[in-house]
């Protein structure tokens, strides 16, 4: 590598960014979303599956969640694998569909949710100074072989730490309107 890669920097820190909406869409707020149920994993055909490759969830209404099974063998599993999918689901069977009213949360469990929610954003943020640092080092490589002058070394280390304050500001917008999000009842 003989010069540094600004647009690479970029890509790997919003893909942190990417994968922090994607853990927080999973996380339950009183309102139902297909989301949550990406991590429920099912016993079925002699193996571990995710649930959407055995049936089709949808979202009626904002509380209730239907999930239509292609398979009506795989019901009880289903049920099974939502029962232990720690989300304090309890599903409710009607021929080859399952339907689930969303609980409303207590204030302890808001609670965890959100610190849950920030340990996520602090992950996040974790992995978007890996790349910073990742980059400063390239640059640093870079610059002791010649490649940039100091003023040069000044002005992409001022970029990337520009990106850097730029993709936490998001993070931490994501983490606030998350968190008021949990904790409104």
């Amino acid at each position: 590598m003989n010069e540094i890669d600004l647009n690479d920097i970029k890509r790997r820190m919003e893909a942190s960014l990417e994968v922090l909406k994607n853990e927080f869409s999973g996380l339950r707020t009183g309102r139902a979303s297909a989301n949550m149920f990406e991590i429920i994993n099912v016993n079925a055909y002699g193996q571990v599956m995710k649930l959407r490759d055995l049936a089709t969830v949808s979202i009626p209404e904002a509380k209730l969640v239907s999930i239509q099974v292609w398979d009506a063998s795989n019901i009880s599993l289903i049920e099974k694998g939502i029962h232990e999918s720690g989300l304090n689901l309890n599903p409710q069977t009607e021929g080859s569909v399952i339907r689930i009213i969303m609980p409303e949360l207590n204030e302890e469990r808001r609670i965890e949710l959100a610190k849950t929610a920030a340990k996520y954003a602090e992950n996040s943020k974790i992995a978007v100074r890996n790349v910073r640092q990742d980059g400063m080092n390239i640059l640093k490589r870079l610059h002791q072989a010649s490649t940039y002058t100091d003023d040069q070394q000044r002005d992409l280390a001022d970029k990337i730490q520009n990106l850097t304050n730029e993709v936490i500001k998001s993070i931490e917008s994501l983490s606030n309107n998350k968190e008021e999000e949990i904790k409104k009842v």
